[in-house]
């Protein structure tokens, strides 16, 4: 698999998937934009992602920002072969406890900055026949307790995937998603996790995942590149595609 001379952008890529995401496709010869809001995370992610590399210091919720991203890719490229929204957040509450600033906050990161920088990447995209690989959650199909406006945004980006794939598929554009389960990353701590809390978490995360275990950025980041390869997964397209160690096909808790 290789990526020689396709013009890569990865929003979030300053950490998590994103950043093995940037990594990973850097080792397949892309040259790769990366974005996000923590600059010392970025340079550090572009410092192990060599020398075809632009790093963009954005927040997708900022409308400027998102532009931005766009207009430097082909100011510097002149090209856009791949786009992985990959930038989110996660709020843990259910409808009893989640303000609507928490609210606004997940609905408008995960899913209305994707809208918006996928609305922008599409001319450029139809241009190259490119693709898109969105990073959704095995929240979108499935449900969980107190994570009630995660789930919700990433159903919504499940959706937004499918139809998107419809649109385009007449221009030859590619749209896919990958939904993760436990991925080992920073992001359960962000929703209040202390490092006891997680570490029991993930244990019992164990038990919850067909495979035994949990799964890791380098294996979120075969899935991505598989996907955006317009030559392995060139009949691909609309799919929803499951990185979970098998707990979607677990029983309900």
């Amino acid at each position: 698999m290789t990526f020689e001379s396709k013009i890569v952008i990865i929003t979030g890529a300053s950490s998590g998937i994103g950043a093995g995401a940037a990594i990973h496709f850097s080792k397949l010869g892309a040259n790769i934009v990366i974005t996000g809001r923590n600059e010392i995370n970025l340079k550090e992610i572009q410092e192990k992602c060599g020398s075809k590399v632009l790093a963009i210091v954005a927040d997708v919720n900022d409308e400027a920002d998102r532009h931005k991203i766009i207009n430097s890719t082909i100011e510097n490229f002149g090209r856009i072969d791949v786009l992985v929204n990959n930038a989110g957040v996660g709020e843990a509450g259910t409808i009893l406890t989640t303000s609507l600033e928490q609210y606004d906050k997940v609905m408008n990161t995960n899913v209305r900055s994707v809208f918006h920088l996928t609305q922008l990447a599409t001319p450029y995209l139809i241009k190259t026949r490119g693709n898109i690989v969105n990073v959704s959650s095995v929240a979108g199909p499935r449900q969980f307790p107190n994570l009630l406006s995660y789930c919700m945004s990433k159903a919504a980006l499940d959706q937004f995937t499918k139809c998107v794939a419809l649109e385009l598929a007449p221009e030859g554009v590619r749209v896919n998603s990958i939904n993760p389960a436990f991925i080992v990353t920073n992001f359960h701590k962000r929703l209040g996790m202390n490092e006891e809390a997680y570490e029991s978490f993930k244990l019992r995360a164990k038990e919850t995942h067909a495979l035994g275990r949990v799964g890791t950025t380098e294996e979120t980041a075969n899935a991505i590149a598989f996907l955006a390869n317009n030559d392995l997964a060139s009949f691909i397209t609309g799919t929803c595609l499951l990185v979970d160690g098998g707990k979607a096909v677990m029983c309900p808790r």
